[in-house]
């Protein structure tokens, strides 16, 4: 009998998130590399955590997740406004862009160009799917 899920479990699986829409936002199976999920470790909200536990290797679960326990819900304070001398052509002011700014202590926080206006360049840090609710198919590979 295979190991289910538990609060302490170690996963390994296949992770597609689709948008309310029905189009696909990203999945592990692209690059055909699994993601590792460390239950209790904050990484993933206590939501989907629920939705994992009790399943074993080889089951698959789609399930829903409403913005707030998927990705959180958008806050505008994640939204600088900043000055367009700030970019140059490595990292260029274009909306849709997204640059890896780098914070004190070396920490990179990526954000997305979502305005750019005369000098000013509006840009979001908000997790890109922040806002919205996310469905999941979860593929298990291995619990340990």
């Amino acid at each position: 009998m295979s190991k289910t899920i538990n609060q302490q479990s170690t996963i390994i699986a296949h992770i597609t998130m689709k948008l309310s829409d029905g189009s696909a936002a990203d999945s592990t199976k692209v690059n055909n590399k699994p993601a590792k999920i460390i239950m209790g470790d904050g990484s993933i909200s206590p939501a989907f955590e629920q939705q994992l536990i009790g399943l074993a290797a080889g089951e698959s679960k789609e399930f829903t997740l409403v913005a707030k326990d998927a990705f959180g819900e958008s806050n505008p304070d994640n939204i600088y406004h900043m000055d367009r001398t700030k970019f140059s052509g490595d990292a260029p002011a274009e909306v849709g862009n997204i640059i890896t700014f780098e914070q004190p202590g070396g920490v990179e926080l990526p954000g997305m160009i979502t305005e750019v206006s005369g000098a000013s360049v509006t840009v979001d840090f908000n997790h890109p799917l922040a806002g919205q609710d996310v469905t999941f198919v979860i593929d298990v590979v291995d619990v340990e």
